[in-house]
Parts: C-alpha cells; structure tokens; sequence
C-alpha cells in the first residue's frame, strides 16, 4: 500500500494494493500491522455505510468532546472528500484537504481526530464507508458551514443537497468564538 501525506498533519491518503484481473479485482480495506506501520494505530470501534444519490453534500461534522478518528473510502461511485483542521491551535487551523475517492482509484483518507469531514457526491450514486475510532454521540456533534469563505473550499459542485442541520452549521469564525 502507497501512504501519501497531505499538507495537514496526519491526515493521509492511501493507495491500496490492488489485484485484478479480467474477473474483477481483490484489495485490503484494513489490515491491523500494515495500518498501525502507517501511523493509524486508533482502535476501530464503529463501521457506517451511506448511500447518497449525485448532489448530496454530508458535512462538515466533527464531535466536540469525543471527536472520531475516520478511514473513509468509496465501494460503489465517486465523492469529494475533505478534511478541515479546526484546532484553533494548530499552525494549519481552517486550512483542509480535498481528495477524490472512488470505486476506482480505491483510494483511502485517514482523517484523525479534532477534523471537521464532509463529502460530496459525484457519480449517480456513491457508497461511502467509514471506520470511526469512537462511537457516534449526536449530542456532541459540531458542524462546520460546507461554504465558509475563509476555509474556501472549491466544491465541484454549485448548489448542493444539504440536510437542514448541515444549511444551519456555523463558520469556523462563529465555531471559534472569533466573530
């Protein structure tokens, strides 16, 4: 498997192996030694499996006091994922990474904890999973304004399809009390 650092700390895309031939193809999607040698040594305690339709925008969530470290990765289409560091005291606070995974490139993001994430859909439909590092509490979810200005992110896509909790989610300004 290829690791490729992103210009946030610790947060990496990897490039599985894959085997294929002309009846399809074989890859790890977790391998405990080989992830651990990576730098991902969380123990996973939840998978989620989500079906979005193309449009859909999920994010950018985060928990507040419990925040979940994520192995994402796309079985069926293609999103634009993206990691934003929210640590007010990080050196790369409001900056993010953009990458896209697909059923494809069978690329991965290892997202760690204290990151706002959120995808969007660019195929007729995508299945999207995830590993987490800790349960999910809703009462402790955050989120982050998919469009905030100052985080800038080009979203390949104009007018996305968002929940109603996703449309009320706060800037990073707001988030950080900075207003």
């Amino acid at each position: 498997m290829k690791v490729i650092e992103t210009a946030l700390p610790g947060v990496l895309i990897i490039e599985p192996k894959v085997f294929g031939d002309h009846r399809g193809f074989f890859l790890e999607t977790f391998q405990v030694e080989r992830y651990r040698e990576a730098g991902i040594s969380l123990p996973f305690v939840q998978d989620n499996h989500s079906r979005s339709q193309r449009g859909v925008l999920r994010g950018l969530h985060f928990q507040r006091t419990r925040p979940q470290g994520k192995l994402v990765s796309v079985g069926r289409g293609a999103v634009y994922d993206v990691a934003v560091d929210i640590n007010p005291q990080s050196p790369t606070c409001g900056r993010f990474v953009g990458v896209e995974l697909n059923d494809e490139n069978h690329r991965q993001l290892w997202i760690p904890p204290g990151y706002a994430h959120g995808f969007c859909v660019l195929s007729e439909v995508a299945d999207f999973q995830y590993k987490c590092t800790e349960l999910y509490f809703p009462a402790d979810e955050g989120g982050l304004i998919w469009s905030d200005p100052d985080v800038n992110i080009p979203w390949p896509l104009e007018s996305p399809q968002l929940s109603a909790k996703d449309q009320a989610n706060p800037t990073l300004r707001e988030l950080l009390g900075k207003s």
